[in-house]
């Protein structure tokens, strides 16, 4: 039978030379061909059957298939593709992180994730406003702007403050979507001339200290950037840290390193374990323990007691990761550094924005980056 000669030739080209990724998928979608079912392709080659459908997933799309081939992406990576189909500019830049600098695939992919739902809300929200009759600015109006006010600096005739629903159906109304790092969005609402609408600013309005010099607005840049960036680093190294959990064995320093998170960082564990350490649950694959509730951890060690160092190196990581936030980058503490490059020598491929994390001289660049701001949005 075709199928038994193709499973041989698999086997035999695999003891000569292990097959590349794209070599295998294309294995198995002739098997597919064949009429065999996903769950008898890894029966019949030994293969778990998420890499099976992962690896027809990729031989079924155009460019997915054409990458794995011609620049000899993993399927993890070729996979990866088939999310941003009609985004050319972001497979070809995720392409180049996989040839060049496969340790950051992952980063890199998650940061591509994170700007796409960030673009969609955005977008969701100005189509809102725009259905709405507002006009969409590209940019937020400075305090220096002449030809837009916010309403938030508006007072109406009998001195209140002017509402949204004040503008509603006023004309040279208009709007500025801002996207944070989290990926909440907000709206700044803007009127075009606000005397005519029978508003006047009042005494509390900020005093404008006038528009940022280009090395401010570049230092700008690079803190949002970097704030974006180290938002989905944080994804991509929880999921890591629970994949690191879930293996049977744990790293061979363990001990080692619970013991100093019970001793060194005891102030990470301290703050965590009273408020329930619900990262150490989430590391684990288990619902954060309600307040009447006994703590999940026990029952887990109750059931499974050889599972005890797992909780216990959860119960440290999950303190330690605990305390990192978007501040971490521009000032991280002892505990911070420490946490780090432990994952690094476990072999967490830090972003770029992590390295920076367990750098000397953190706060410095942080600072040449703009970090000390007194623009209450510039953070994310």
């Amino acid at each position: 039978m075709t199928a038994e000669r193709i499973v041989q030739q698999m086997v035999e080209n695999d003891q000569r030379e292990a097959l590349t990724d794209g070599d295998r998928a294309a294995a198995f979608q002739q098997l597919a061909f064949e009429g065999l079912s996903v769950t008898a392709i890894a029966r019949r080659t030994g293969t778990k059957q998420k890499e099976v459908k992962t690896a027809l997933a990729v031989v079924e799309n155009q460019v997915a298939a054409s990458a794995i081939q011609e620049h000899q992406l993993t399927l993890d990576q070729a996979v990866v593709l088939i999310e941003f189909d009609g985004d050319d500019e972001i497979r070809n830049d995720l392409i180049q992180v996989a040839t060049t600098d496969p340790a950051q695939f992952a980063h890199a992919a998650q940061r591509a994730r994170d700007d796409k739902a960030r673009a969609k809300t955005k977008a969701d929200a100005e189509a809102d406003l725009a259905g709405r009759g507002y006009l969409i600015l590209d940019a937020n109006p400075g305090y220096y702007d002449t030809e837009y006010t916010r309403i938030s600096e508006l007072l109406t005739a009998d001195d209140q403050r002017v509402t949204v629903e004040h503008i509603e159906n006023l004309d040279g109304r208009a709007a500025f979507v801002r996207v944070y790092a989290d990926g909440d969005a907000t709206i700044s609402y803007f009127l075009r001339d606000a005397r005519a609408a029978g508003f006047h600013t009042y005494g509390g309005t900020p005093s404008k200290s006038g528009p940022m010099t280009d090395e401010e607005k570049a230092q700008r840049r690079i803190l949002i950037a970097n704030n974006k960036a180290w938002a989905s680093a944080e994804i991509v190294r929880r999921e890591w840290l629970a994949t690191l959990l879930s293996r049977k064995a744990l790293p061979k320093d363990a001990a080692v390193v619970i013991a100093k998170g019970l001793t060194v960082h005891r102030q990470a564990i301290s703050t965590a374990t009273r408020e329930g350490n619900e990262l150490a649950h989430q590391l684990l694959g288990l619902e954060p323990s309600g307040y009447f509730e006994n703590d999940k951890l026990v029952a887990l060690l109750e059931q499974t007691p050889a599972k005890a160092q797992h909780v216990a190196l959860a119960v440290v990581l999950g303190a330690c990761e605990s305390v990192t936030s978007k501040q971490t980058w521009r000032y991280p503490s002892p505990t911070d550094k420490d946490y780090f490059t432990q994952l690094a020598a476990w072999g967490y491929n830090l972003s770029d924005v992590e390295q920076i994390a367990t750098a000397g001289d953190a706060v410095q660049t942080a600072e040449e980056a703009g970090a000390v701001s007194s623009d209450p949005g510039v953070s994310d």
